[in-house]
């Protein structure tokens, strides 16, 4: 949780970053398998005011985990519509593994930016790190449960499925009560640690 207005400042501009850039990466992989739906809706660009929820900008800024508006994907439009599917819900939370590697850099190589640099770095890196952890939890809709789907049989994963209609109820529930929190903050500590 961000502990200073300096902080809240400085990881702005990191969650639009990585907001927009995960979407962004759903809908370029999406294009490229064959469905024109994200380019139809707009969701083809790296524009946060595509790509932003109000309410998952706010918790990812805050509390390290959130969400941006899901593109809109017509599975009908794969080739292979389970691997399809499962491809682009892996995208997202890569292309923050990927930012969260280019941020890394300059702790890596142990390169003095000044202090307000360095924080920003530092909250970007620790920003897309948590987005990538929080997507991949294989709750429906998250991106990690269209990644388990792919290797579910068709029925196991119908009932699968079934749990996305209360999935965000779920999910603020475990939020609320420190599950997500208590299940990140190691995977989050490890990542870095490998990262710098």
């Amino acid at each position: 949780m961000l502990t200073s207005f300096s902080d809240l400042v400085l990881s702005f501009p990191a969650v639009i970053i990585a907001l927009s850039f995960h979407e962004f990466a759903h809908a370029w992989v999406a294009d490229k398998l064959g469905d024109l739906t994200p380019r139809f809706t707009g969701r083809l660009t790296i524009n946060p005011l595509a790509h932003l929820d109000i309410l998952g900008t706010i918790m990812l800024l805050f509390f390290r985990f959130g969400w941006a508006k899901p593109v809109m994907i017509n599975p009908d439009n794969f080739k292979k519509p389970k691997r399809d599917m499962a491809l682009v819900a892996l995208s997202g939370p890569m292309m923050n593994l990927l930012l969260a590697f280019l941020f890394a850099i300059p702790f890596r190589l142990g390169i003095h930016m000044g202090w307000a640099t360095e924080r920003f770095f530092f909250n970007a890196l620790i920003i897309n790190i948590s987005l990538m952890v929080f997507n991949l939890i294989p709750l429906p809709p998250l991106d990690g449960s269209r990644i388990v789907s792919y290797f579910l049989s068709h029925k196991i994963d119908k009932y699968y499925r079934e749990i996305e209609r209360y999935g965000m109820i779920i999910l603020l529930l475990l939020i609320g009560l420190g599950v997500i929190r208590k299940v990140m903050l190691p995977l989050i500590f490890s990542i870095l640690y490998i990262l710098i």
